[in-house]
């Protein structure tokens, strides 16, 4: 096709001297150089935690971070705690999954035929807005307490930021670039594909990012009021610690969540400069 040829010529331009292979050193230098702010903030939470806790100030409700930390090791060691974290990533993966799909679709759909925006454009918008946990009755009801109960609040909560990010990426593409491809020969599917996603990626890869913490905030939102039985969650590690208002266990279970945040926030951002790199920006 001569739409993917001159599209391959394209790609092809020479845009500058490659870049230099860095070496161990330069890497290693790299890598401190992201991972010291970091290590400096876990460090001054701890100090300050530390230093809260000392003044006495609620102590049965601020355990230290000594205590804290012991409790999740003694959790970590019995498995419970792993095998509640693997279902609950599980969940989110597959909510996930399922609400960028269901969201692109919708997003290209509304963003590429006028009509169709003008009925649900705004309902998209409202749908947003709405908690995660107004779901929650309309789910059971239709599926009963099971994982797909679940799943179901997770795409009704991050589909419509992601559908949301990719009309908001459609719009700010420059119609002189819809004109170029259609001169060099793309329509339809061929137009979306190889002209309007990529040029829509750098927003919709922010509402990637925005729909992770979306199905993060559902996700254990349900797990909270959806107890699946003989399926163990983060949720129902909570809901557990909760009833026997044992605080160190709860706060080694929000320590875990945040992890599971900061290693999905160093994804994006591999997934973020890998695209900034590929369109010159770095």
């Amino acid at each position: 096709m001569a739409a993917d040829t001159t599209l391959a010529g394209l790609d092809a331009l020479d845009l500058g001297p490659a870049p230099r292979r860095a070496d161990a050193g330069e890497r290693a230098r790299r890598v401190w150089a992201a991972l010291w702010p970091k290590l400096a903030a876990v460090a001054l939470v701890w100090v300050v935690w530390e230093l809260v806790h000392l003044t006495g100030w609620k102590k049965w409700v601020l355990p230290g971070p000594g205590v804290t930390l012991t409790n999740l090791w003694e959790q970590a060691k019995t498995g419970l705690l792993w095998h509640a974290a693997g279902d609950t990533l599980l969940r989110a993966v597959l909510g996930y999954a399922l609400a960028v799909v269901i969201g692109t679709v919708i997003g290209l759909l509304v963003a590429r035929i006028p009509p169709l925006r003008a009925a649900v454009g705004s309902l998209i918008t409202g749908m947003q807005t709405l908690p995660s946990a107004a779901w929650i009755p309309f789910a059971i009801i239709l599926f009963s307490l099971s994982t797909s109960t679940i799943l179901f609040i997770i795409v009704m909560a991050s589909a419509p930021a992601i559908a949301n990010g990719v009309i908001a990426g459609v719009d700010y593409i420059p119609p002189l670039l819809l004109k170029a491809g259609k001169v060099i020969g793309l329509r339809g599917l061929s137009l979306t594909w190889h002209l309007i996603v990529p040029a829509a990626l750098p927003t919709f890869m922010a509402s990637l990012k925005q729909a992770w913490a979306f199905t993060w905030h559902a996700l254990l939102t349900a797990e909270l009021l959806v107890l699946v039985a003989g399926v163990p969650s983060i949720g129902q590690l909570f809901a557990a610690d909760q009833d026997q208002t044992d605080m160190p266990s709860t706060i080694a279970v929000m320590i875990v969540i945040l992890v599971l945040g900061i290693l999905a926030d160093a994804a994006f951002g591999v997934a973020n400069n890998a695209i900034r790199k590929r369109w010159g920006l770095t």
